[in-house]
């Protein structure tokens, strides 16, 4: 697995600093550290029920989860202080597992109030559409899908491919995929990472959550770690994906328990 991309092209790195969550009281990140430069492509593996679901949406600012030590620094800000919405004009995207059905709400219309938002200033109709239109021939979407209700409908892997039309056009600064390749065949996670690869942002910075490497075959991530109840207990490079297709997480699971129990 070859990675050729430039990477640390300049800008800000998404700091990631002893971050610790709680979900209805019970901790669930205990202490994560991570540094994504822009350009780099981070892989984050794991087990269920290690904490990366947990990391996706903290970053993101869901109120369910509660941050109860560390930091998340972006240009000298703190983005644990800021509502969601200001932590996408800031530049982070979060693409989610299971996207939410909008009945009512079209998805050109959903489009262009995202991006009116995170720009700052309206777009044209005429350059919306062109930019739509454009993404949608990457992702071999039909043409259609700009019309329909958001995610209303559609297929598992539609509604995938739809998340990265919206990181096409918001055109974020740092990107965290969680779980995008779940429930997807072999051509959706090839059609997917390939609208990851073009349609993002040269300098974008990427987290990329899964279970599996498959995804990691296309997306070539520059670095690779392992999560296990809540800590990040190893990291390597591309290769390390490969180990885990082989030997699986039990070994860094039982790491875990047993640092929990000395702690």
């Amino acid at each position: 697995m070859g990675v050729s991309d430039t990477v640390g092209q300049g800008g800000s790195p998404l700091e990631i600093r002893d971050l610790r969550v709680n979900v209805d009281g019970k901790p669930i990140l205990k202490g994560i550290d991570l540094v994504v430069r822009p350009g780099e492509r981070h892989a984050v593996m794991g087990p269920n029920g290690s904490g990366k679901t947990t990391l996706a949406f903290a970053l993101a600012g869901h109120p369910r989860y509660e941050i109860v030590g560390g930091e998340v620094l972006l240009d000298g800000e703190n983005l644990l202080e800021l509502e969601p919405d200001e932590r996408a004009r800031r530049g982070i995207f979060l693409a989610f597992q299971y996207p939410a059905e909008v009945p009512g709400v079209s998805n050109i219309n959903f489009l262009r109030h995202a991006v009116n938002a995170v720009r700052g200033e309206p777009i044209s109709v005429f350059e919306l559409q062109k930019e739509v239109k454009a993404a949608m021939e990457v992702l071999e979407m039909d043409p259609s899908f700009a019309t329909r209700n958001l995610n209303e409908g559609f297929s598992g892997g539609e509604k995938k491919r739809n998340e990265i039309l919206q990181l096409a056009l918001l055109k974020p600064r740092y990107a965290i995929l969680d779980e995008t390749d779940s429930g997807l065949d072999i051509d959706a996670v090839r059609i997917v990472a390939k609208g990851v690869r073009t349609l993002g942002r040269p300098d974008m910075g990427t987290i990329i959550i899964t279970h599996y490497s498959r995804i990691l075959e296309y997306l070539e991530p520059h670095f690779v770690h392992v999560m296990a109840d809540g800590r990040i207990v190893r990291s390597g490079g591309p290769e390390l994906a490969q180990e885990l297709e082989r030997s699986g997480y039990e070994s860094y699971t039982q790491q875990a328990a047993a640092a929990e129990v000395a702690s």
